[in-house]
């Protein structure tokens, strides 16, 4: 079995803060490929965007998960890496934008396993929107249970860090990997 995590959840809930803090203690980390792809898009000017062509940005999003993951398999080293956002995030968007899942994707998903998931509960508190993150308080809501019930659906039993400051959240994981002897 690998060492992947996968940190998920909604928008603006701390995944990247926890992300660049688990780095700063060691651990390889994988940045989330969203953020990423509406930047290019943005950038060139394509259509491959959640605001215009949810489908072809969903496609992207994956294609680009997957390649993460594959990229992970080979390497040598086995501890740890934490993955902000997995390829099962993609196939939750594609569930609640209600877009064409294939069922190839949903088997090379299924080959691709994580060791766990570690999901950030909806924290109104620090919850921003920018260019990028344009989602309302109810959509944060809403992607914070269907992620929930996608990784459920997937065999995974979500594992909830709590609204704690990212000092705390780091101690969480490490104390979670340490139970784990990992």
């Amino acid at each position: 079995m690998n060492s992947f995590f996968v940190l998920t959840g909604g928008p603006s809930v701390g995944k990247t803060s926890l992300l660049e803090a688990l780095h700063h203690y060691g651990f390889k980390t994988i940045p989330e490929d969203a953020r990423r792809i509406i930047k290019e898009q943005m950038q060139i000017g394509g259509d491959a965007l959640p605001w215009h062509n949810k489908q072809k940005y969903a496609d992207l999003m994956l294609e680009a998960a997957l390649k993460s993951y594959s990229e992970q398999q080979k390497c040598v080293e086995k501890s740890p890496v934490f993955f902000d956002r997995g390829h099962l995030d993609s196939i939750c968007y594609m569930k609640m934008e209600q877009l064409k899942i294939d069922e190839e994707h949903l088997k090379i998903v299924r080959e691709c396993p994580y060791q766990n998931v570690f999901i950030l509960p909806p924290w109104e508190e620090i919850y921003t929107t920018d260019s990028e993150r344009k989602q309302s308080w109810e959509e944060v809501l809403y992607t914070h249970e269907m992620m929930k019930q996608t990784y459920i659906e997937f065999g995974y039993f979500p594992i909830e860090v709590p609204k704690v400051s990212v000092n705390d959240r780091v101690d969480f994981i490490l104390n979670f990997l340490k139970h784990k002897n990992l």
